[in-house]
Order: structure tokens, then sequence, then C-alpha cells
């Protein structure tokens, strides 16, 4: 029995630099499911990988959103 599902989420290639960010759901299939956020940061052929909780993923999306929000041309 599988004890990891990923899901894709989404997929984004950042303009400037060409860094690929894919973000997964990874669904553990232990006694208590537990389901995190993957983010994994490619550049070049360096990896940067790491896993969420949804608390920090909230925390983490509101932080981007405030700062694009105060941005020249950022804002909605």
């Amino acid at each position: 029995m599988d004890k990891l599902k990923l899901t894709q989420v989404a997929a984004l290639t950042i303009p400037i630099g060409g860094q690929r960010i894919d973000l997964q759901q990874v669904d553990y299939a232990i006694d208590d499911a537990m389901s995190l956020l993957r983010l994994r940061i490619r550049e070049g052929s360096r990896f940067t990988i790491f896993d969420i909780d949804p608390a920090s993923a909230r925390e983490l999306g509101q932080v981007l959103i405030d700062w694009a929000e105060g941005q020249p041309g950022g804002g909605r």
C-alpha cells in the first residue's frame, strides 16, 4: 500500500530568473491521514523542497498577497 499520494496543485515559472515552482498536495496514508503542501523550487539543476502545514500555508499566502498589493501595479 502506498503511504504517500502527490497531487499537482499548480506550476509557475518565474519570468525573471526562470525558476520553476511546483506546488503539490502531499497526502500521507497513515493512521491519522495528514495533508501538507509541498513547494518544490527548481533553479537549474538545484532543487529546494519543503512541506508546510495548512496554517503555515495560509500565513505565507497572506504575506505574499500583502507584499504584492503594496507594490506598484500589484493592487487589484
